[in-house]
């Protein structure tokens, strides 16, 4: 018959490999993950004919047009039915180009951040402010008028993984309430609308 003790000592290490497994599965759990993806020069007719090529033929099933980690990256629009993270392309008459979400809500990059190599420099209440997007394990990501090889994540302090374009993580901004609103634009003088290459968004 064993003892209590003999039991508690045999079960530590599977205690131990489940804590192991929960942190694998946790957050980005990616070397890749966490490596920067290179800041682009300014937008050419070139880079934009690339991500034009490579959006998908209608009646197509869409391809991976990079993969990160796990991540996979897709050009284009993510079909009905699909859990994705979707980046779109706003045309505004005041700043020009910029991206946003699939709900079309506008998305930021920060002057304090870095994107060689990609690092956030917004967390506690800042992240309040200005939430980063991120996404998740279970789904994919499609850009539209966006240059795939551009777009990218990165894992946060929390272990989230956040979306970057041109090496620079994205966020919203708290006080935009709908679709199109660009109220974040220049507050502090930091923070700026992102273009579809990671610069900033400006005429």
């Amino acid at each position: 018959m064993f003892s209590a003790k003999r039991i508690t000592r045999s079960m530590v290490p599977v205690a131990a490999s489940a804590v192991v497994l929960v942190g694998l599965l946790s957050g980005c759990g990616s070397d890749e993950g966490s490596q920067a993806v290179p800041a682009a020069p300014a937008a050419t007719a070139s880079t934009q004919a690339t991500a034009a090529a490579s959006e998908p033929v209608a009646g197509q099933a869409p391809t991976v047009a990079k993969t990160q980690g796990w991540l996979k990256i897709y050009a284009g629009t993510a079909p009905a039915g699909t859990s994705a993270v979707q980046l779109n392309i706003v045309d505004n008459p005041a700043v020009g180009k910029y991206v946003s979400d699939g709900a079309g809500r506008s998305l930021y990059r920060f002057d304090k951040d870095t994107a060689q190599p990609s690092v956030s420099n917004c967390s506690g209440q800042c992240a309040v402010t200005w939430p980063p997007l991120t996404v998740n394990r279970d789904q994919v990501l499609f850009a539209a008028g966006v240059d795939p090889q551009q777009v990218g994540f990165i894992e946060r302090a929390d272990g989230t993984c956040q979306i970057t374009v041109g090496g620079w993580p994205v966020y919203y901004f708290s006080k935009d309430v709908k679709p199109g609103d660009l109220l974040g634009q220049g507050v502090g003088g930091t923070w700026f609308a992102v273009a579809p290459n990671g610069a900033k968004a400006a005429k």
